[in-house]
């Protein structure tokens, strides 16, 4: 599927879409995606700032995503723990860049060449309208080469 599709797609799952989160961009080769969170009466917090677990949903499915369409079939890969640090309240809206190196990668891969899993953790900053720092998000991944039927 391409990558302009699966944004759409995205864009009308329940749990982004319920919570206002909206994908803006991923990039063909899917090493880079963008999204966004704009506050809402559906997604404020008793304070009135953005929930703090609309800002952890943000970060949610898209390394996973990244991965699995970079690393291809053979590959397992699912989340394994994550972690937020709430730093500033979210007053308009939040935005989350996405980068998946090309060197990463080739550590994932040769990790994985022998059937062991891996755990890489990936760190994404979501910030504000100005640029500011809201959130620091870390998720752990769980990846491994899929075993041959038989194995």
């Amino acid at each position: 599927m391409s990558p302009a599709w699966m944004r759409r797609l995205i864009n009308l799952w329940p749990p982004l879409l319920c919570s206002g989160i909206r994908v803006r961009r991923i990039t063909p080769d899917w090493r880079e995606v963008e999204v966004e969170l704009r506050l809402a009466w559906w997604n404020r917090n008793a304070v009135g700032t953005l929930f703090g677990g609309s800002l952890f949903a943000m970060t949610d499915p898209f390394y996973a995503l990244m991965l699995l369409h970079n690393l291809g079939p053979g590959f397992i890969v699912w989340d394994r723990a994550a972690e937020i640090d709430f730093v500033a309240p979210g007053r308009d809206v939040a935005r989350a860049q996405f980068r998946l190196p090309l060197e990463t990668l080739e550590e994932i891969r040769a990790a994985t060449a022998n059937g062991d899993k891996y755990l890489p953790t990936f760190s994404v900053d979501i910030t504000d309208r100005a640029g500011r720092l809201v959130s620091r998000v870390n998720r752990q991944l769980y990846v491994r080469r899929a075993r041959p039927p038989g194995d």
